[in-house]
């Protein structure tokens, strides 16, 4: 009799390995140093993680939602910032060129990042334009030989370190949503300025900061998509980008739940170890079940996306619910630490830190409610 092995258990040891070998030893000493880390990046490009969503044949590796989630997950759970870097390069940064870049572009661009080669980034929020891109003023107008792109985007990751970028546009006011479209922009092309990197209080080895476009002239065929289709060809990924979220941040649930097991294991306090405690059992058993339903939603979730089913609400709840529950499990292991929890030497304050991060990106919380109330009939 043939056993068949599951590629989800492969894949999630394969990873789970590289996490605890790689990762975890040194997420301290990475978060504290605060640089982008540009080793453990190639390496996890030659581990071919890039092209996960990507088929075999045009350069990727052939796996799918489920299995780009399963990598999302290994990698939070040893260190959100590197997690983070990876979904971009995973996803937003590399999607668009993907699906409609010219092979000129995939050649010089694509491929190489897919090999952990080049950054690549994602610019779409603005000062006055987050949740609300209907206001996205970074404008784009046609001329001679191209387009020239003027304006500018924030809270762009990778954005210190990227060598191109994906840069939503409006090329008609006018036509608002229809309006919207997204470009490639190389990083030399002149008239690109990157800020210094943000002080950030969390994921601070991702490096972020915002981008100005100053007479940016690049060639038509650097639109990426059909003008005008923009915002659809955004929405047909934003599934998978609340799902990605989802599962970052059931990464950091489970590191946050292993952790405080094993300290409740150790600590003693009046002859027995805290975990003898039911208000310490009651947390464990809170952020276990979080845990569980997290996992259940998010991964309900890649399953429609992989069967190509519509899911935008599943998705949405996944990212809603997980997040959340992140931020519980964040909260929960700073008191089941008690004051050693705000010391730097444990990874408790970590958690708490990064947890935040997960907040914003994929929809705001408050947009997820109003959508998700929406969906249940109100």
């Amino acid at each position: 009799m043939t056993i068949r092995s599951n590629p989800e258990d492969i894949l999630r040891k394969t990873i789970a390995r590289f996490v605890d070998k790689e990762i975890v030893p040194r997420a301290k000493e990475i978060d504290e140093k605060g640089e982008f880390p540009r080793e453990i990046f190639q390496t996890i490009g030659k581990m071919g993680i890039y092209g996960i969503r990507y088929p075999k044949a045009k350069g990727g590796a052939g796996g799918n939602t489920t299995l780009f989630c399963i990598i999302c997950e290994e990698l939070a759970r040893g260190l959100m910032s590197i997690a983070a870097i990876t979904a971009m390069q995973c996803l937003m940064g590399t999607n668009f060129l993907f699906h409609y870049g010219s092979e000129d572009l995939k050649e010089r661009y694509l491929y190489p990042a897919l090999r952990g080669e080049k950054v690549a980034c994602f610019c779409l929020t603005e000062p006055e334009a987050g949740s609300d891109l209907g206001n996205v003023s970074t404008r784009a107008h046609r001329v001679e030989g191209g387009w020239i792109i003027n304006g500018m985007k924030t809270w762009v990751t990778n954005g210190p370190v990227a060598d191109f970028f994906t840069v939503l546009c409006q090329t008609d006011p006018e036509k608002k949503f229809r309006g919207l479209n997204f470009f490639f922009v190389p990083r030399e092309t002149q008239g690109v300025k990157v800020s210094k990197p943000f002080d950030l209080l969390g994921t601070r080895t991702t490096k972020i900061s915002e981008l100005s476009f100053t007479d940016v002239k690049i060639p038509p065929h650097h639109m990426l998509g059909e003008e005008g289709r923009g915002l659809d060809n955004l929405m047909g990924i934003l599934s998978e980008i609340r799902t990605m979220t989802a599962a970052l941040a059931i990464g950091l649930q489970r590191a946050a739940l292993t952790d405080s097991i094993r300290y409740a294991h150790e600590r003693v306090q009046f002859g027995k170890t805290i975990g003898n405690y039911q208000l310490i059992q009651a947390k464990i058993a809170n952020m276990a079940t979080d845990l569980e339903a997290s996992s259940l939603l998010t991964y309900k979730a890649t399953k429609m996306i992989d069967e190509k089913k519509p899911c935008l609400k599943e998705a949405s709840m996944a990212k809603y619910f997980a997040t959340e529950a992140a931020c519980r499990a964040a909260d929960e292991i700073t008191r089941i630490y008690g004051a050693y929890a705000y010391s730097m030497e444990y990874s408790a304050q970590r958690y708490y830190r990064d947890v935040r991060f997960l907040l914003y990106g994929g929809g705001t919380h408050e947009i997820l409610q109003t959508n998700i109330a929406r969906w249940a009939g109100l």
